[in-house]
């Protein structure tokens, strides 16, 4: 049952914002922010009262001998949207995430499987990289490296856009793989894992650090080799001597590095400061993430029978090369689907 008390609170809530923002006073982009979040909420609400007064209207025209017949004729009508109507409210004003509209960090790392999980890794950072090209999100690779055979080692990116965390967040886990390997000569399917980890970026104000926590070091870049080696000290790596996070970065510039590595640092301890807030979200991401063993996966990429599988939501695609192409969408609707299902739940 909807509150009305509650949507009142929220209406009067988003008519203060309205009045304060017009004034000029206060914290402008926290207000915009705030007023932003509440807006499809308030118009939601009006759309609900507005299906709720057309109900009372032709219930009270059953009265009236010359509108009755038109009342009756209306009414089914109405009251069969109201279902419909109450369920987009509710989604509404489920709990929000306060991360769901920052930017993201990805880490990916091969997990089991050797060469072959490191070739994985490559193919699920191509895979996201073209979808955050399809949602037209700025993917940006910060921390890059590669296995002799052109596998991934670690990869870090940046992922820039709207909703980037909302939509990403359920990716964190440990993927698997069967497929038969390109070094593979007799055919045979083997399975390997990588893991995933998806965290919101830190803002200055989430994270402040002691630089006294700090032990910064510079080493040498390795580079491709001949003339293109880079014999400068430029590489990056940070120590945070408290959670003994380690961080590193590679770009040519000894600054940027510094710049990268520390951000990088940021965003893994603010998502160390969310898992502590929240018990529940810690122990769900240490079973999603897990150590990148074949027996702790979320989801399968099975090669020879086209298929991808969730295991969260016992969902399965047979559309596999379309999945590895960046076509995420409808396994990634379906997760935020079956979490919106379970807020709902623990609502009622």
């Amino acid at each position: 049952m909807i509150s009305f008390d509650r949507l009142m609170q929220i209406t009067q809530r988003f008519q203060f914002l309205e009045a304060k923002m017009a004034e000029g006073g206060g914290d402008i982009a926290a207000l915009g922010r705030e007023y932003s979040e509440l807006r499809p909420v308030v118009e939601q609400i009006a759309a609900y009262q507005r299906l709720l007064d057309d109900i009372s209207e032709a219930e009270a025209m059953l009265d009236d001998p010359e509108m009755k017949a038109l009342a009756e004729e209306e009414l089914p009508a109405l009251r069969a949207q109201l279902p419909e109507a109450e369920a987009a409210l509710q989604l509404t004003l489920l709990p929000k995430d306060a991360a769901d509209a920052r930017p993201a960090m990805i880490e990916i790392r091969p997990g089991t499987g050797g060469d072959e999980a490191a070739l994985f890794a490559g193919d699920l950072l191509r895979m996201y990289q073209r979808y955050s090209e399809a949602q037209g999100w700025k993917f940006n690779i910060i921390e890059h490296q590669e296995t002799e055979l052109g596998g991934i080692k670690e990869v870090i990116a940046h992922v820039q856009g709207a909703g980037v965390f909302a939509r990403l967040k359920f990716e964190s886990g440990v993927h698997r793989v069967q497929r038969v390997p390109e070094t593979e000569s007799g055919g045979r399917i083997h399975t390997s894992a990588a893991t995933v980890a998806v965290l919101p970026e830190a803002e200055d104000v989430d994270i402040r650090i002691d630089n006294n926590d700090l032990r910064i070091d510079t080493m040498r870049s390795s580079g491709a080799g001949g003339q293109h080696v880079n014999t400068t000290d430029s590489a990056v790596r940070i120590t945070h001597i408290p959670s003994g996070i380690v961080v590193t970065s590679s770009e040519k510039s000894q600054h940027r590095n510094r710049e990268i590595a520390m951000q990088v640092l940021k965003t893994r301890l603010y998502d160390l400061e969310r898992n502590r807030v929240d018990s529940a979200r810690s122990a769900d991401r240490k079973a999603q993430v897990g150590s990148g063993d074949r027996s702790e996966r979320i989801r399968t990429y099975n090669f020879p029978q086209g298929r991808m599988t969730d295991h969260r939501i016992n969902l399965t695609l047979y559309s596999l090369d379309k999945v590895m192409q960046g076509d995420l969408d409808e396994v990634i609707n379906a997760l935020i689907a079956d979490h919106q299902a379970t807020l709902l739940a623990e609502m009622e």
